[in-house]
Formats: structure tokens, sequence, C-alpha cells
């Protein structure tokens, strides 16, 4: 179901983007119809808006955002309206997950983090679990995305989705370590994709 408040937000935000901070998107077919875990690196606060703006008017997404961001004054109540929904980091967030999975399962398409938090370029981070059990629990697809993180008003930065797949893992359902791999697995096909974003 289209949400009305994102419907009228995203023309505004797509032409600020466009005139001061343009994009060039790699592989756009590669994200599928229906439910999608979009996932992708994060090194600034606007990586969101490129990944919304690349994805196009029709591609409404929810994004998982840290909880202080739905906090700010009239931003974050429109941001709620809009479908984004706060997470607080460092914790069991079981309101936030619930959220992320009923989205999933209403066949919509979500937008989070795998690292958790911003990494600036040449640092290193470790892949949080929670993208890897949100997509075996609802049967939901990945698609990795790489933004670049080289970002200067009025020069374009390069977005690009990578193929969707599904984790595999034995058994009926995954255990801890199989969480971890598969998180592990999804920010290496993420990193992989910086060799597409030229």
């Amino acid at each position: 179901m289209k949400n009305k408040v994102y419907a009228v937000l995203y023309p505004i935000i797509w032409i600020f983007m466009r005139i001061f901070h343009p994009w060039k998107a790699v592989g756009v077919e590669n994200i599928p119809e229906g439910a999608a875990l979009i996932c992708g690196n994060h090194t600034s606060l606007g990586d969101p808006l490129y990944v919304v703006c690349c994805m196009g008017s029709k591609r409404q997404t929810h994004v998982m955002a840290k909880a202080e961001i739905m906090k700010w004054p009239v931003i974050g109540f429109l941001l709620k309206k809009a479908g984004i929904f706060g997470v607080n980091r460092g914790k069991s967030d079981v309101a936030a997950i619930k959220e992320a999975m009923r989205v999933l399962r209403a066949g919509e398409k979500l937008l989070m983090f795998p690292e958790g938090t911003r990494v600036k370029e040449g640092e290193t981070s470790e892949a949080h679990t929670g993208a890897a059990m949100l997509s075996t629990r609802t049967n939901t697809p990945l698609v990795p995305v790489y933004i670049s993180p080289k970002k200067r008003r009025f020069r374009r930065t390069t977005v690009v989705f990578g193929q969707s797949y599904h984790p595999e893992f034995e058994g009926r359902k995954p255990s801890a370590d199989d969480y971890q791999r598969i998180a592990n697995d999804l920010l290496v096909r993420v990193r992989a994709l910086e060799e597409q974003a030229v």
C-alpha cells in the first residue's frame, strides 16, 4: 500500500538531491519486485537519500534509522509518517525487529545498514546479524548495495546495486553461527561492488 506522506516528500527530496547531491545509479534492474532487504555500506548521513532516490518513486522504501533521528522536531514526525522507523543501537530492540518483519511480510522494501553505524572510508567494521535474521525468518531476498564514500556537492555519487539472493543455511532454521556467516558474506558482497562504482 502506497504511503501518501512518502509520495509527497519524495519529489521534494529528489529535486534537492538532484541539484546539490546528484547520483549515478548502477544495477537498479537487480532490485526484485515485492519484498526485498536492501543492505549497504554507510559512510554519511545522506546515504539513505541516495539509495531511495536511485530506487525511484514507485519503489517506496522503509528505512531503519537510528532512534535519535526520530526524535528530531518536525523531521522525526514526518519521517515516521513516511514509513521510516527507529532502532535503538547496541541492544536488542524488539519493537524495531517486529516492525521490520511486518514490513517485509507485507511485501515491501526495507533499507538497513548491516554495519549498524557510519563507518568512514579506510576504517574497518564488523557486520551485525540483524539483516541475516530478518532475511531468513521472512524468506526475503537480500540486495547488497554500495554507496561511494566520496561525496562532493554538485558531483555525482555512484550507487551500485548487486544481484539479489537468498542466503543459504543447513537445517530447519539458522544458528547464531549461521547468522554471523550470512552477515559477513553480505558485507563482502557489498564491498565487492566498489569496483563498479566508477
